[in-house]
Order: structure tokens, then sequence, then C-alpha cells
């Protein structure tokens, strides 16, 4: 069985950033795979899952509500490894055009001080399994990055 690109990308040189993981033809129209990687991979600790769950509600909401880009979000969600998460658009926009969208999202979730969207247990497989003051630090930590190293290219083996 082939590996998937995901598995094909050196992860023993990728750093926080903002890469094109794939892009996929849906008859005429495309669909983007960003990943949005936040942490250095087996060399530092992962977003703790509680965090990351947070992060994924709010960025989510804030993603699915800008005026900008709401009509072309498909996807938002977490890796499986915790280093990061996936964002699908429609359409081919290059990273550096993601990029401004990325740095509100973040900054968005480092200043939320409200009730996480979608906590109630009609809205949530595991409601109670948040960490707001961790996905705020965490977020804040990655708007940083992203404003003064946003690495858009996978590094090269």
């Amino acid at each position: 069985m082939d590996l998937i690109p995901s598995f094909q990308v050196d992860h023993t040189l990728l750093v926080p950033g903002i890469y094109e993981s794939r892009v996929d033809t849906l008859g005429k129209e495309y669909a983007t795979t960003f990943d949005i990687r936040m942490k250095t991979p087996n060399k530092e600790p992962v977003v703790h899952a509680n965090a990351m769950h947070t992060i994924e509600h709010i960025v989510a909401t804030f993603l699915r509500n800008d005026e900008e880009w709401k009509d072309r979000i498909i996807y938002w969600g977490p890796m499986g490894c915790m280093t990061g998460s996936y964002l699908i658009v429609k359409g081919h926009p290059a990273p550096q055009e993601i990029l401004p969208l990325m740095i509100r999202a973040f900054e968005y979730c480092a200043a939320f001080d409200d009730v996480i969207p979608g906590t109630a247990p009609r809205d949530c497989g595991n409601y109670i399994f948040h960490d707001l003051n961790m996905a705020r630090y965490e977020a804040a930590k990655y708007a940083e990055i992203l404003k003064t190293n946003p690495c858009f290219e996978y590094p090269k083996s």
C-alpha cells in the first residue's frame, strides 16, 4: 500500500508554519488542504488534547463566520499527532493567501474570553474536554510564529 502524501513529508525537518498539503480536483473545482503546523514534530511537546479541542471549536467557529472566507471553508480539524490542524478550503489559494486569515483566527483564539462555542452536551461529543487557558496560550504562541516565520514550503529531504 502506498504512503499517503502527508506521510511522505520528512517530519524530522518540519517546523511550525503553513504548508500546502494537497490539492484535489472535484470536477472543475479545487479543494486545497493546508497543514497548519503548530509544533515541531517529535521535538517539542504536542498541543494537549483538551487545548486542541478548544482551539478546534474556537477557530472553526471563527473561520465559518469570517466574511471573506466563510463560503470557502470546507473543514477545520486537528491532526491525530496533535502537532497542528488541517484546513480545507474551496479553490486553490496559496499558503501566503491564507496567512492573514490564520493570524486573525489564532489572535482571536488567543484573546477569546467567553463561553467556548459548542460546549453544551447537545452540541459536542465530549463537551467537558476543553482547556481555554492552554488554548489561548498555544494560539498566542502560534500567532507569533505566523507573524515572524510562517514557512510556506515543506522542507526538502
